[in-house]
């Protein structure tokens, strides 16, 4: 039986350019054969995407411009059999993003949002969707907020991303790591060692699940019922082409089989497994691989 899952995030069209390392050196034009791209992807359609492709049955909740942009995205949905119906279409512009990536994988994000951080989605409007989901996936954008409060009424397992984090205290992000059972993030830029933050965390939110991302590093698990801290190497089964939407596919991943009933620490050993496979395409969106590989490599 598949899991239900709502997920509310950002939808976008990223182009992906590949550039000969960083710093990039002046070039009044660079020939890159097949190394610019263009895809539809954001948080929202990343996780809802991945969690499609491991079979789960997905809500997705968003908003997008009116535009040749959101075309694409809903096009793009259609073909992954996610229904459009939550996407509400009154931006002034589709989200849109430019992601630069070397041969090392390391990459620079430009994220221009258009003015989706203005926009508010009312709880009546998630209700249905909420009440329906066994888990709610809702990312760190401002027309989450009210939603996350609506889903803590409703007592509904809620799992969030924050991705960069440099202080427990963050202001942006508190409402969202306040209300978190499963919280997930990067080890990017944290201002002490992964086993430090990841406890700092625990003692001010008490989330269920905490989840640190470590590159190629693996991640690091903070599981509080089982009251234990594990670190999971990362899968090397794959080249690493480009790391744009690692952590959302260890996210998604990882939330597919703790829903489905498996431990955090089995969850994160498959996700891991998933992130690596993933990592071996070129672009946020694409990638994704079914259970049964995942099966394989832990088999």
């Amino acid at each position: 039986m598949s899991n239900t899952i709502l997920v509310s995030g950002l939808l976008n069209v990223e182009t992906t350019v590949a550039v000969r390392g960083f710093p990039i050196n002046y070039y009044a034009i660079d020939y890159r054969s097949f190394g610019v791209n263009s895809n539809v992807a954001g948080v929202g359609l990343n996780v809802a995407k991945a969690l499609t492709t491991l079979g789960d049955s997905v809500e997705l909740l968003s908003f997008t411009g009116d535009d040749y942009e959101a075309g694409r995205i809903f096009a793009e949905l259609e073909s992954c059999g996610i229904s459009t119906h939550g996407i509400r279409r009154e931006l002034k512009n589709t989200p849109t993003s430019a992601i630069l990536y070397d041969p090392d994988g390391k990459r620079q994000i430009y994220c221009d949002l258009k003015d989706i951080q203005e926009r508010r989605m009312s709880p009546e409007f998630a209700a249905e969707s909420l009440r329906k989901a066994d888990a709610a996936v809702l990312c760190n954008i401002n027309f989450n907020r009210e939603i996350v409060r609506a889903a803590r009424e409703m007592n509904k397992l809620i799992a969030t991303d924050v991705h960069v984090l440099e202080d427990v205290e963050n202001d942006y992000n508190r409402e969202f790591m306040e209300n978190a059972d499963i919280l997930f993030l990067s080890d990017e830029k944290l201002p002490c060692s992964p086993e430090e933050f990841i406890q700092r965390l625990h003692e001010r939110y008490r989330n269920r699940i905490i989840v640190i991302g470590m590159g190629a590093k693996g991640a690091l698990l903070l599981d509080s019922k089982a009251n234990r801290m594990t670190a999971v190497p990362a899968y090397s089964g794959a080249k690493v082409v480009n790391t744009v939407g690692a952590g959302d596919s260890l996210f998604s991943s990882f939330l597919h089989y703790y829903v489905k009933g498996l431990s955090a620490e089995d969850s994160l050993r498959r996700a891991v497994i998933f992130a690596g496979i993933k990592i071996g395409f070129n672009g946020a969106s694409v990638g994704f691989c079914p259970e049964s590989d995942i099966e394989a490599v832990i088999n």
